[in-house]
């Protein structure tokens, strides 16, 4: 909690005006005029610049699937594209909502309150408000998926960590000649792949890309997905590490991953949470940055912000502005 003594010189507020151009525009405006939360995102934006300005540093992205189905899916691959992270701690959601949209499958507008009897009845899937066809979704997944699948088999591999498989179909976008280039460089698998960056789904069986895997296995003697192989990577990834940085996109168990993980090297030095959660129901996912103090899983001395929002509102801010300032 900060303190405040008679002598201490305090700095006034600036006021916005209209004609700022650009996102870092923008984020210096958050800064310099207060403003309750809009404040914490240019602390965001400083502290993820610092991270990635930071060569020592190893850096995670953490996010749950949901945010992979809206546009913002851009801005990830973007972000893996320029190497801003060395690893990716997700949920199994997203090489679902990835594949999905590279192999051409096209996600539509909705609205949170769309009736979903009417939605049921013609086949329609609600995500927030992201609208997906169920005919682009299980079966569609599957009947890609599995001559994949047949041909990683036939060449005699049979065991292979989440982070691998997830590879593989990276590399499939990048091999498949009917994908366009425009596809493949929107695709945060392809770019995974080509920068070596491993994904980490601890949950790979929670979702559409994770039940194929294991129904593949049910028919194909051998075939296995081992967290364990998935755990030995990070394990070393994390021990290896000079210092560990993350930017945390909502909550769940790639946040927890992400923190738990972090905790056996000296926690996070720089930490940026990114979340819509309340603080008050003691979830995982509200929990702000200085909880995880406590628990050793951010460094006491660590540069850190919880940005309470949307992420897909503060997102395309606080990296766009990254991106000016590096460029």
């Amino acid at each position: 909690m900060g303190t405040i003594n008679k002598k201490e010189k305090l700095e006034p507020i600036s006021e916005i005006h209209l004609g700022r151009k650009t996102a870092n525009n923008l984020v210096d405006d958050y800064f310099a005029a207060g403003g309750f939360s809009s404040r914490d995102i240019a602390t965001a934006t400083d502290i993820l610049e610092k991270m990635l300005k930071d060569v020592k540093c190893t850096k995670i992205l953490s996010l749950p699937s949901s945010i992979v189905a809206t546009g913002q899916r851009g801005l990830i691959a973007d972000a893996l594209k320029n190497k801003w992270f060395d690893a990716v701690i997700a949920t199994t959601g997203l090489p679902s909502h990835d594949l999905i949209r590279v192999w051409g499958a096209h996600y539509y507008y909705g609205d949170f309150l769309m009736d979903e009897h009417n939605l049921g009845k013609n086949g329609i899937y609600r995500l927030g408000n992201i609208l997906i066809k169920s005919e682009n979704y299980g079966v569609f997944l599957e009947d890609r998926m599995k001559p994949i699948l047949e041909k990683l088999y036939n060449v005699g591999k049979k065991v292979f960590a989440p982070y691998e498989i997830i590879w593989e179909f990276g590399r499939e976008i990048a091999e498949d000649k009917k994908i366009t280039l425009q596809l493949k460089e929107e695709s945060i698998l392809y770019w995974s792949w080509k920068n070596k960056i491993p994904i980490f789904v601890p949950g790979i069986t929670d979702g559409a890309f994770g039940s194929q895997l294991f129904f593949f296995s049910q028919t194909h003697f051998g075939f296995e997905i081992s967290v364990f192989k998935d755990e030995e990577k990070l394990y070393k990834l994390v021990f290896d590490a000079k210092r560990l940085g993350a930017l945390i996109i909502g909550g769940g168990i790639s946040k927890h991953h992400t923190i738990w993980w972090a905790q056996f090297n000296k926690g996070l030095k720089y930490a940026v949470y990114i979340t819509s959660a309340p603080e008050q129901d003691g979830s995982l996912s509200g929990a702000r940055t200085r909880e995880a103090i406590s628990w050793g899983k951010i460094s006491q001395n660590a540069r850190h912000i919880t940005v309470q929002s949307d992420a897909t509102i503060v997102l395309p801010i606080i990296f766009n502005a990254v991106w000016e300032r590096q460029n």
